[in-house]
This record gives C-alpha cells, structure tokens and sequence, in this order.
C-alpha cells in the first residue's frame, strides 16, 4: 500500500512539475517584448518608406506631366493622406535622386525589421504566444548565443533586442537568414497563424 501511494504521489509531482514549467512558459514575457521592440521599428520604417514611395511617384509624375496639357485631368493623389507638393520638395531639396536614394534605403530598413519580425514569429513554434525553454533555446542557438535556463525574462529580452538593433544598424539580412534556415532545420515553419500577423503589422 505504502508502495502504491510513493508512486502516485512522485506521478502527481513530476505532473505538477510540468504543469508549473508550462504555466512558466507561457507566463513567460519574452516573446511579447521582442515582437514589441520588433513592431515598433517596423512602423517607423513603414512611415518612412511611405513618405520617400510617395514622393519619388510625385516627382516621377512631375517630370512625366505635360507642360500645358490640352486638358486637365484628375488631380493625382498618391495615398488618401495625399502629401502636398511643398511636402515631398521640402523633405527632398535635392529632387527626384534624392527621393530615389531614400526609396532604398528605407526599403532596405523595412526588408530587415520584417523579415526579423518574421524569425521572431517562426521562433514561437507552436503559436502560443511565447518561447517555451526549448524554443528559447533553439532561438539563441540560431543566434549563435547560449541561453542559459532560468535566467531573468529581462535578461533575455535585452539580449535578443540587442541582436535586433545590430542586425538593423548594420543592415544584415545575411545573418537573419541564416538564423532562420537554423529553425527550419529543426522542423519550424512559417504557420498560417504567422502569415496573417506578418500581414496585418503591414497593412
């Protein structure tokens, strides 16, 4: 009897044990940070990229329009918050090559912030909103980092937005790639789930 008893109370333990693990993971504020920290790059960089898309059209519709047209057509509005002429001439002095230069670079700055959005999300394997301990670890590894179990959630956090702002700064989608075939080859996958996340943070 007394048998039967130590193996049901060490079930109940390693039970309660998992149960607790779990309700750390998903208590757990890492993933929620990252995503944040990665959001909201992305939506300076979708205002930014807006602005030079914007005016690059307006000054390649100025330099396309007839100088005495023999009929006036529509007015052209490049987005429903139409920038006015003084606008794109006031944030590019330098004209069309100016606008053109910026068109790159902040296509360049938004590609990057994306598809790192986009790591973060593929990181997250089953949709749950959080890294467990395995996908935190998966997700270091893919960073060539050490995770280190039990570590403070912050700690994390500053370790994993660090790489962001590196990775931003220097432009490299070289290593966010790289990072991401490292998922893949551990059997993670761009869901459905993630596929309308990616789509709603641009629209």
């Amino acid at each position: 009897m007394r048998r039967r008893w130590s193996i049901l109370a060490a079930t109940l333990l390693i039970f309660f044990s998992a149960e607790f693990r779990h309700a750390l993971a998903v208590d757990n504020p890492v993933f929620l940070s990252f995503v944040s920290h990665i959001t909201k790059q992305v939506s300076v960089d979708k205002q930014a990229f807006v602005k030079a898309s914007t005016c690059l059209s307006w000054f390649y519709h100025q330099l396309k329009k007839p100088k005495t047209p023999a009929v006036e057509g529509v007015a052209w509005n490049p987005t429903t918050s139409s920038f006015r002429e003084e606008d794109c001439l006031q944030y590019y002095p330098g004209g069309m090559d100016e606008a053109r230069n910026d068109f790159a670079k902040t296509q360049t700055f938004l590609s990057v912030s994306m598809t790192v959005y986009e790591f973060a999300l593929v990181a997250d394997h089953n949709d749950d909103q959080s890294y467990s301990v395995a996908e935190l670890q998966d997700l270091f590894h893919a960073l060539s980092l050490t995770y280190h179990e039990g570590e403070p959630s912050q700690l994390s956090v500053d370790t994993l937005t660090s790489r962001f702002d590196q990775w931003y700064r220097t432009k490299n989608l070289d290593d966010v790639m790289k990072g991401m075939n490292h998922l893949y080859e551990r059997g993670y996958r761009v869901t459905i789930r993630d596929r309308a996340e990616l789509d709603q943070v641009m629209k």
